[in-house]
């Protein structure tokens, strides 16, 4: 209801600022706007809107807040404007003034939401040139699994950029992969050791299972002093750019990508990689203007700037190291050299205006100190903008973190495959139980699907910021805020469309009168403002928990209005409703990166 909204605040300002010019005044000269605080209603109960503004106003005034109320009715009462949009205000309590949309106004967003496929979320007015919006999430390592803390900066990253994407913004979905460091001595020196025909001839050797290649190169560095120097030695080559030492790395990254993007595929993710390796030629020039700019301070042999604000023992300033003492650089330094490039404009860098970072709570210290330098080096415009966007731990039901029986850490796959192995014995169970008979492909896509979108929603569902604990049975239970609800509701309205055929909305005379009907349609009006709320926020458990409500509204209407039974124009009328629920779900769903079905 956002262009109502937008409506009445307009209306409510004027009248606020006309009818006590004094108030007025006395806002503007503190630089202010008189606020009306017009917000949705926090119940039904109460109306469309609230107008809670006559409390602040009091305490400018030195008048009861009730009588402030009873004179902005008045008011309100005599402005036709408002009028044609609202009925007769209430006040209640000692001063709220609750609003309530007129009927045809109701009808009216109905009827300009079924002939749009945005359904009414307004679109940001592109320029030619505009600037995109990097979005830098997931970033596994190469030679490591992806495990479970993958998923959450995977998914809440996917569905963020999705959200921007359909505002009308350029998004740069980025991989800032894990794939240079001193670590890759140790792998190359471990693959040249055990296959060294990998790297004479193509597609000699496969690396399997890259944890145990990893784990066994680990265990050769830290008990072989011979394979430590030669470790040592591959990363000079490394950075020397060897021709084998860079051969064997490709191989290596390679052989990770194709690991990655399985999990990738399986997730619906798109993404452009860019790994640490692509900062190597600009991490010099970090340096040399750090240091140019006086920021640079050499202590204990490492090069580091010290950070405003942040305290260490003995109430110290904490530094951000640049430069290790070995004059290696760290993630500090390609993190910095990232910024600088993203915010550069084109060619030399992606001209982006604003950088989002999606990774643990843990990390927020190293980016608070990252922005804050970049910001005292005059590295991010004035018009752009830097945000580190946290979440929390994965849990196991016990509160721990998850982990296997034996003590290890989730891998990624293992768990997706265990979701959508439980999706498919509970399907087959359902199918038995109702006598049904479905083909092999039906089944196996099914299970995919609700397997994958219950690990999704359980995640997305969660504040983002908090830990939450991770459970197969809740998740894909057919009850509860859960994917498999959605997705069961999705189906109901999918089986009425099956029996009636399509409508032709702009053919139908809209006509409602039960108390359900208008609840569905108030809440179905309530979805291009949850969409603004999300992009403001970056918490995708706002739409979920929007589209487990609207769920929840449509199946009370479903249970206790009678649709395919009704008579005209009730009949069609609630077929459109019906219509329009399954595009909000679809769309919303969509956004968070769930895919929908229409029979399960």
């Amino acid at each position: 209801m956002r262009s109502l909204y937008q409506s009445l605040e307009k209306i409510i300002i004027l009248t606020f600022e006309e009818t006590f010019p004094e108030a007025n005044l006395l806002a503007k000269k503190l630089g202010k706007r008189l606020d009306p605080q017009l917000v949705p209603a926090s119940k039904s109960q109460f109306g469309d809107f609230q107008i809670n503004g006559a409390m602040g106003l009091s305490k400018l005034i030195q008048q009861k807040p009730r009588d402030i109320a009873e004179t902005i009715v008045k008011e309100l009462q005599k402005n036709s404007e408002f009028k044609k949009i609202c009925l007769p205000p209430e006040i209640a309590g000692p001063g709220f003034i609750n609003l309530r949309l007129q009927e045809h106004c109701l009808k009216s967003e109905i009827q300009k939401r079924l002939n749009d496929k945005k359904l009414a979320v307004p679109v940001i007015h592109k320029s030619k040139e505009l600037s995109p919006i990097v979005v830098d999430f997931s970033s596994p390592n190469i030679a490591k699994e992806m495990h479970v803390g993958h998923l959450r900066s995977t998914i809440i990253g996917d569905s963020i950029a999705r959200l921007l994407e359909f505002r009308g913004y350029s998004v740069l979905r980025l991989n800032h992969v894990g794939d240079w460091g001193t670590q890759f001595g140790m792998l190359i020196a471990h693959l040249k050791s055990v296959a060294p025909q990998a790297l004479e001839t193509a597609n000699a050797f496969d690396l399997g299972d890259l944890v145990m290649f990893y784990k066994e190169a680990k265990q050769r560095f830290d008990n072989d002093e011979a394979f430590q120097v030669n470790a040592r030695q591959e990363v000079i080559k490394l950075q020397q750019r060897e021709s084998k030492t860079i051969k064997a790395w490709k191989l290596l990254c390679d052989q990770s990508r194709k690991e990655f993007q399985e999990i990738y595929n399986l997730l619906d993710i798109r993404l452009e990689e860019r790994g640490e390796s692509f900062y190597n030629p600009f991490l010099k020039k970090v340096i040399d203007d750090l240091d140019r700019l006086s920021l640079l301070v050499t202590d204990q042999g490492a090069k580091c700037v010290f950070l405003d604000d942040f305290k260490g023992k003995e109430g110290k300033a904490m530094p951000l190291i640049i430069q290790k003492t070995d004059g290696g650089f760290n993630y500090a330094t390609t993190d910095l050299a990232a910024i600088r490039y993203r915010l550069n404009k084109k060619p030399a860098g992606d001209g982006a205006c604003r950088l989002i970072y999606i990774t643990d709570a843990g990390q927020a210290s190293h980016f608070a100190g990252v922005f804050q330098v970049a910001k005292r080096a005059k590295w991010i415009p004035k018009d752009c903008s830097v945000e580190h966007v946290p979440f929390g731990l994965v849990q196991g039901e016990d509160g721990k973190k998850l982990k296997t029986r034996s003590g290890e850490t989730v891998k990624l796959k293992d768990l997706l495959n265990e979701a959508v192995n439980r999706a498919k014995l509970d399907l087959i169970r359902r199918l038995k139980e109702e006598g049904r008979t479905e083909s092999l492909e039906f089944i196996e896509n099914v299970s995919r699907v609700i397997g994958i979108s219950a690990v999704k929603y359980a995640d997305l569902s969660q504040n983002r910021i908090t830990n939450y604990q991770f459970s197969f049975d809740r998740m894909l239970a057919l009850q509860g805020n859960t994917a498999p609800y959605l997705l069961y509701s999705l189906v109901r309205i999918a089986g009425i469309n099956r029996k009636e055929g399509n409508l032709n909305p702009q053919s139908i005379n809209i006509d409602y009168s039960e108390k359900q009907e208008w609840n569905l349609i108030r809440e179905l009006l309530k979805f291009d403002e949850i969409i603004l709320q999300v992009e403001a926020e970056l918490l995708p458990n706002r739409l979920c928990s929007y589209l487990y409500e609207l769920c929840q509204v449509f199946n009370r209407f479903y249970d206790q209005i009678p649709i395919l039974k009704s008579k005209e124009p009730s009949k069609s009328s609630r077929l459109l409703l019906c219509r329009l629920t399954a595009d909000t779900l679809k769309l919303g769903l969509n956004l968070l990166g769930i895919k929908t079905l229409e029979r399960m």
